[in-house]
């Protein structure tokens, strides 16, 4: 009849969505793609405490995006050494975006009390960040090389020869001043046929070539763009340091180390250390 109210529109009994994705069988899935079941049987707490569950999933989501990190750091590394700029910094841009998640854990890290960490912390044993493979692995490809510190890792063959291998491996800023060389700069030979096992050293020839860019950005644009990117990483990274020590500091005070580092005074030791000194003492020069 014209007169009647219209009928309301009947909900559909399932999302059409849902009706063309209901059978996986022999198809992968979201859960296959990503290994979600491996993922999530990772967290295996040691003790009845709350918040180690929490703890376990902040340091395990940390070692996956530093897996990350090491793959974008791998690929800028190679396109420094073919001269490839402009590709170079969409994955030093994306590094430095990673800092910002991983300073942004450090606040959820930091809902945890003393009290609600020293319930569980024995049961951490004598593992620490301390010992973390891709952190170290991260220090080398920047550049702060020190052998000493594949010692914690001799036990294990296959992560020593890694490490060795990431040591000898000439740093992101490395390859940079071998670029600064190609394109015509007087860098120092000293420089250039260095121990790159070693960490690197300010050099004057390096300041100097620095400040050649930064003085005509407009001629020497993609060096210049290349220097803004690595001071914007190591930005990132020393911002990372800072919270690290912050929230360790307000965790367990000055307690040592569960892996026996000096806790909070080793932390803020490694504050001062430089990836690229160069690219900070030019400022002064300019």
């Amino acid at each position: 009849m014209e007169n009647e109210p219209a009928q309301p529109a009947q909900p559909s009994s399932s999302h059409p969505a849902a009706e063309a994705h209901t059978d996986f069988a022999g198809a992968m899935s979201y859960s296959d793609y990503l290994q979600l079941d491996t993922l999530l049987a990772a967290q295996q707490p040691r003790s009845d405490c709350h918040d180690e569950m929490l703890f376990i999933i902040i340091h395990q989501a940390t070692e996956l995006w530093m897996k990350l990190t090491l793959h974008e750091l791998g690929a800028a590394r190679r396109l420094v050494i073919a001269d490839d700029l402009q590709q170079t910094f969409k994955h030093l841009a994306r590094v430095s975006r990673i800092q910002s998640q991983l300073i942004q854990s450090w606040d959820v890290l930091s809902t945890m009390t003393p009290s609600d960490y020293s319930h569980f912390r024995g049961a951490l044993g004598q593992s620490s960040g301390f010992q973390s493979v891709q952190y170290r692995m991260i220090e080398f490809a920047l550049g702060n090389k020190q052998a000493a510190m594949i010692a914690p890792h001799r036990h294990r063959s296959d992560v020593k020869a890694q490490l060795e291998h990431a040591l000898e491996t000439p740093s992101l800023y490395d390859e940079a001043i071998r670029l600064l060389s190609r394109r015509g700069f007087a860098i120092d030979a000293a420089v250039m046929e260095r121990d790159v096992r070693e960490p690197y050293r300010a050099d004057a020839s390096v300041l100097a070539a620095w400040a050649q860019v930064y003085r005509d950005p407009k001629r020497y644009w993609d060096l210049y763009q290349l220097a803004e990117e690595l001071i914007d990483l190591e930005d990132w990274f020393q911002q990372w340091r800072f919270r690290h020590v912050t929230t360790v500091q307000r965790i367990i005070g000055r307690k040592r180390g569960t892996g026996g580092t000096a806790g909070v005074g080793y932390l803020r030791q490694v504050l001062d250390v430089t990836f690229f000194p160069e690219l900070w003492d030019v400022r002064t020069e300019l």
